[in-house]
């Protein structure tokens, strides 16, 4: 398999000014195979797993660094080399008091390769009483593999390629058209977690991927006990069941459990947050950049981590899709928000958090509601994830209207459309804007998509 992060971590490695690398995110998402594909571009591989060898953090007790890598030296009977050796130091959360030295080797070894990875990191930075050795290390956030990656995994690297260099007024032929929505269908039932996609390309049935969904779900649920010792696992576990029958709606505690108090259930959503198996895609009012600057903390919709899980957890299958006449009306549309979404999430700079943000407007009889909300440069871009015509997209038209956007994008099933609209709303003054329609699969896109067309209103 191949991971966009892979190019990132080479030019990692030739920076000059190089910090230690923590690598956050879900357990299950690929860090570790992801460190372990990068080492062989080292002559040396150190890899500790603090989780099963605990122990081994007494090599680091002295608080000399050259006397605890001379002890690794002896521990592992493997060289350390400056520039040649990669030093991995895996579930590091297991082992606390081992952040604050990457501040040290940082420091008084910057010639070493050094990467952590964490599957609970928040849990240990928010219950810990230490200095995180702020502006001594770097992040990289990994989410699970996305589409282009996800067809690379099978061999198509052409169409990948066909993806990632299309531009604007391309013809994409219906046959190939119609063989990525095949592929887009598979995606949404057996998503991007690598150990699903690895079973279903080894065994070529749907049921690996769906049987690995079902152990990855089990395994977020046996760590519900390991969050915080005040939180009651099985409502913990309530509200995780309850979130991929939600997505893509305003989340009301009601709908998560009626008998329960709305503060004891917004402490679960924060740590499945904190986890990062679910996301809060919190309202903004999207009048410009940071989209947090306004943002309405108690007005958000839920994310799952990955669609191949949701798909799992709603019990949908692949005949499911197939038979149905329009995918973005599968689950009132929960999977092809879900899908967006998670790659709207981890499109930006991987050492940015992850965040995502939409927009409603609650008035009497004058509701509208954008599924997400771009961000390119200095311009926010509404995004409506949609099967209808363009006339028919009223919300993002009063979102243009009254926030005089430049730019809409909308995704569907539909061939791609580039056009000049102007916004039809009953009593506003009509705003002129470019309008992307783009199919589902060029999600991966829309970074580059959008940036060409901000630029291009500019000029």
């Amino acid at each position: 398999m191949y991971r966009k992060h892979l190019q990132k971590l080479l030019l990692w490695r030739d920076r000059p000014n190089r910090k230690p690398l923590v690598i956050r995110g879900a357990r299950q998402v690929g860090k570790t195979w992801l460190v372990r594909t990068f080492a062989e571009q080292f002559d040396h591989f150190i890899e500790i797993n603090f989780d099963k060898t605990p122990e081994k953090g007494q090599l680091f007790s002295s608080g000399n660094i050259n006397k605890s890598l001379k002890l690794l030296e002896i521990d592992s009977d493997t060289d350390i080399v400056s520039g040649k050796t990669l030093l991995f130091l895996d579930e590091i959360q297991a082992a606390p008091d081992m952040l604050p030295l990457l501040r040290y080797l940082y420091e008084e070894r910057p010639d070493i390769h050094v990467i952590a990875a964490g599957s609970l990191l928040e849990f240990l930075l928010a219950d810990h009483d230490f200095s995180m050795p702020v502006g001594r290390v770097e992040y990289l956030y990994l989410g699970p593999m996305d589409f282009e990656e996800f067809i690379m995994a099978q061999g198509q690297n052409r169409l990948a390629e066909l993806l990632s260099n299309y531009n604007p007024g391309d013809l994409i032929p219906e046959s190939i058209h119609l063989k990525l929505l095949d592929f887009l269908k598979q995606f949404w039932v057996i998503g991007g977690m690598p150990a699903a996609v690895s079973s279903y390309l080894q065994s070529g049935q749907l049921a690996a991927a769906t049987r690995e969904h079902a152990a990855i779900l089990q395994t977020y649920e046996g760590d519900f006990a390991k969050y915080r010792k005040r939180i009651y696992p099985q409502r913990l576990r309530k509200v995780f069941g309850k979130i991929p029958a939600l997505i893509g709606h305003k989340l009301k505690y009601v709908n998560l459990d009626p008998d329960e108090r709305a503060r004891e259930l917004a402490d679960s959503l924060q740590l499945l947050e904190m986890a990062r198996v679910i996301y809060l895609v919190r309202h903004s009012a999207g009048n410009g950049v940071p989209l947090g600057a306004e943002v309405k903390e108690r007005v958000f919709k839920p994310l799952f981590l990955d669609v191949g899980l949701v798909a799992t957890s709603l019990g949908l299958s692949l005949p499911d899709l197939e038979m149905a006449d329009d995918l973005l009306l599968v689950n009132s549309g929960a999977l092809a928000e879900q899908f967006v979404g998670q790659h709207l999430l981890y499109g930006g700079a991987s050492y940015q958090k992850p965040q995502l943000y939409y927009w409603n407007r609650e008035q009497r009889s004058s509701n509208a509601e954008v599924d997400y909300l771009a961000v390119c440069g200095n311009r926010v871009v509404p995004v409506e994830v949609k099967a209808g015509k363009t006339g028919t997209l009223k919300s993002m038209q009063v979102f243009v209207t009254e926030k005089r956007a430049p730019v809409a994008l909308r995704l569907n099933a539909n061939p791609p459309l580039y056009s000049r609209q102007e916004s039809a709303i009953a009593g506003k003054a009509r705003v002129s804007y470019q309008f992307i329609s783009l199919p589902l699969y060029l999600v991966g896109q829309i970074p580059r998509l959008l940036k060409q067309a901000v630029e291009n209103q500019q000029d």
